[in-house]
Order: structure tokens, then C-alpha cells, then sequence
């Protein structure tokens, strides 16, 4: 499965985004009955936890940074993931990589994580 995340860019202290992130080309694999995840990674610190979500989209974790800005989502039938981002900090600013798990909800351990996307960037400014 490739992926390919979009939706990053510029904003401002307070903003919002929506990242989305979808097969890209013709990977002749559906990923719907797999959990997937937000990953992100801050200029020089290592790639941490962001959102998890399960295969059906009843169970998910938010990292205790994120917890009540962002929200993690999937659309099976497009077999694409979101995550609405609200209140953005400029701490928040990193490139941010979508992952598709082994299982039907692979919750915040990367080693979980099989596929991952090319990630897009998000800056917000203060």
C-alpha cells in the first residue's frame, strides 16, 4: 500500500487544517480492515504518536498534546484518514505521516505500523 498525505501548509497561531490521506496510484490493496494513525516529526526530535484509529472507526487515542484539538477519521469507502486539526500551537509544527497497522487497531507502538505515507508539512506561526 503507498500513501499519500495531503492538506499541510501555513497557519496561523489558533488555526485550523484538515490532513487526508489516501492510496496513492493503483496499489490493487483496500486497507479497510486495518487501524490506522497520525505520526508526526518536530526538526530535529524524533517521530512521536499523534491519533490512532481502529479499522471501523469505533476506538481511538490521541496523544495527551493533541487530546481535545485534534480528531482522527476514516472514510472506508475511499479508504482514506483525516485528522482535523483545531487550536494549532506553533509546537504543533512538524511534517506529519499517516500509517496503516497490522491489525484492526495498532493504537500508538510505530513498530505496529507497516506502511507508511510521504507525510505533508504543517507550520503553524505565532
Amino acid at each position: 500500500v503507498q500513501l499519500q498525505a495531503s492538506g499541510g501548509g501555513l497557519v496561523q497561531a489558533g488555526g485550523s487544517l484538515r490532513l487526508s490521506c489516501a492510496p496513492s496510484g493503483r496499489s490493487g490493496r483496500t486497507s479497510s480492515n486495518n487501524g490506522k494513525a497520525w505520526f508526526r516529526q518536530a526538526p530535529g526530535k524524533e517521530r512521536e504518536f499523534v491519533a490512532a484509529i481502529s479499522w471501523n472507526g469505533y476506538s481511538r487515542s490521541y496523544a495527551d498534546s493533541v487530546e481535545d484539538r485534534f480528531t482522527i477519521s476514516r472514510d472506508n469507502r475511499k479508504n482514506t484518514i483525516y485528522l482535523q486539526m483545531n487550536s494549532l500551537k506553533p509546537e504543533d509544527t512538524a511534517l506529519y505521516y499517516c500509517a496503516v497497522g497490522l491489525g484492526a487497531y495498532s493504537g500508538s507502538d510505530p513498530h505496529r505500523y507497516n506502511y507508511w505515507g510521504q507525510g505533508t508539512l504543517v507550520t503553524v506561526s505565532s
